[in-house]
């Protein structure tokens, strides 16, 4: 049995990792790399024949695990893609949510290009909607702890783990040549008490362990609840200072989390009623995939479902759909909350927002979740007094914050807890992916303390098992 780390080796994004048994071949997670440093095209280069694997197994639906799927299928795959149900729907939402990214770019490129209908370099789109649409046609859904038979010597069960619905640790039992071998894969690892998810259930007993590793050597703030937080922050932008609150967030998991907690402290009569905006077509139609599958989502959530309704709707939200729409809530002169898409703030409608707001004194930008190097996100966090926003440099003079309340992965404890319970005699090796280096070396050494083998696999290279 063979395991190579083909992407989101020693870096958070391009998961994908390849296990041999034999002739037998599978992919685990097929993600979009874009660091900085590549062009998204570079995404075509797969290190192996896409014909020759057998199948893929899809651990959640972020882009960083399943973006590069219909490139897959584009060059030639032909299997099963196995995944939990609401896994399968929110990916097709975000794949075809790329397609509309990509040709934006390629129209931009084109726009801007030297001769009529060319592109630019780098600006030809990954994959097309045909794509997605017979990615999505090869999905073959798989409820969370139902053992799956892949063939005769294999058989796969999906764990969850938190982070986001449906997403699942592959957990796989695997009869290479009369020997038994366990091995899990855990994608995105969540965090416990985390709004409308589950917490993540412990893993079997097994062999290996292939573990994210994102928030190595951090920790999450544990003095404040999101509530908490939330209050705090609306209190003083929206009451106080009568001003608006501008929270960027990823529509799909992201949202949701924040608009229950929303829910529940004006619900519950803790501030006076703000007008909050939901500004992303994408997390209206998420949230439907979150209220079709209700019976997945945590305890708590179902509860506040049953004594007061909906927990994604309350009287004073509005899920804006259109662009025009949109536009209006810039004429909005109320104080107010307003949700929109990318986290990062690199495209989406968060953009006009920000151009509108960014020299504000009476906004507030509050982010909360992680904005890598190089976007929009990560320069005003570090203090940028100007930016670049649709083509103009505008100063900030708007107040920028950032908590990790709401922040979907697990911090260093939680990834540590992942794994501590496992039988040190069974566990043979942990392999830490999906991380920057930094923070794999501080995972490691933790791991290694408590008396785990550690291995930080090197990009492409095969590691006997």
């Amino acid at each position: 049995m063979k395991l190579t780390i083909h992407g989101a080796a020693r870096q958070v994004t391009g998961s994908m990792h390849l296990l041999e048994i034999g002739q037998y071949k599978i992919l685990v997670d097929c993600g979009l790399d874009y660091e900085k440093d590549r062009s998204i095209q570079s995404n075509e280069n797969f290190p192996f024949r896409p014909e020759e694997i057998d199948v893929v197994i899809l651990t959640h639906a972020h882009i960083d695990h399943s973006g590069n799927l219909p490139t897959l299928v584009r060059l030639g795959f032909q299997g099963q893609i196995l995944c939990t149900p609401p896994t399968a729907d929110l990916t097709e939402l975000l794949l075809m949510d790329s397609v509309s990214i990509f040709m934006h770019k390629a129209n931009k490129g084109r726009k801007h290009g030297k001769g009529k209908g060319k592109f630019n370099s780098g600006a030809q789109p990954l994959y097309l909607q045909k794509h997605v649409m017979d990615t999505v046609e090869r999905f073959i859904t798989i409820n969370f702890n139902r053992p799956f038979r892949l063939n005769g010597d294999i058989e796969l069960t999906f764990v969850p783990v938190g982070h986001l619905l449906g997403a699942a640790a592959a957990v796989l039992k695997i009869n290479d040549h009369g020997e038994e071998k366990t091995i899990a894969f855990t994608g995105d690892i969540g965090r416990k008490n985390y709004p409308v998810l589950n917490d993540p259930e412990q893993l079997p007993a097994v062999n290996y362990i292939v573990s994210e590793a994102t928030y190595g050597g951090r920790y999450h703030t544990k003095d404040k609840s999101v509530e908490d937080t939330l209050i705090e922050t609306i209190e003083k932008a929206c009451i106080k200072e009568q001003g608006r609150l501008i929270i960027p967030a990823f529509s799909i998991g992201r949202t949701q989390s924040l608009v229950f907690a929303l829910n529940k402290i004006f619900t519950s009569g803790k501030l006076p009623a703000v007008k909050v905006f939901v500004d992303s077509p994408m997390a209206v139609m998420a949230t439907g995939i979150f209220r079709k599958y209700h019976n997945l989502v945590n305890e708590e959530a179902q509860e506040f479902y049953n004594k007061k309704g909906d927990e994604f709707d309350f009287d004073n939200l509005t899920y804006v759909e259109t662009l025009k729409d949109s536009r209006q809530v810039s004429n909005y002169f109320e104080p107010c909350i307003i949700i929109s898409s990318a986290g990062m703030l690199e495209g989406g409608r968060i953009q006009d927002h920000l151009f509108y707001n960014i020299q504000n004194y009476y906004c507030t930008i509050l982010f909360i979740g992680y904005c890598a190097k190089g976007t929009l996100g990560h320069r005003l966090l570090r203090g940028d007094p100007i930016v670049h926003i649709k083509d103009r440099e505008l100063a900030v003079y708007a107040t920028i914050k950032q908590t990790d309340v709401l922040s979907a992965h697990g911090d260093h404890d939680d990834l540590i807890n992942n794994i501590k319970h496992q039988d040190k005699s069974i566990l043979k090796n942990v392999f830490l992916v999906h991380g920057e280096t930094g923070s794999m070396e501080a995972l490691s050494e933790s791991l290694t303390a408590d008396g785990y083998n550690v291995t930080i696999p090197e990009k492409d290279v095969a590691y006997e098992l």
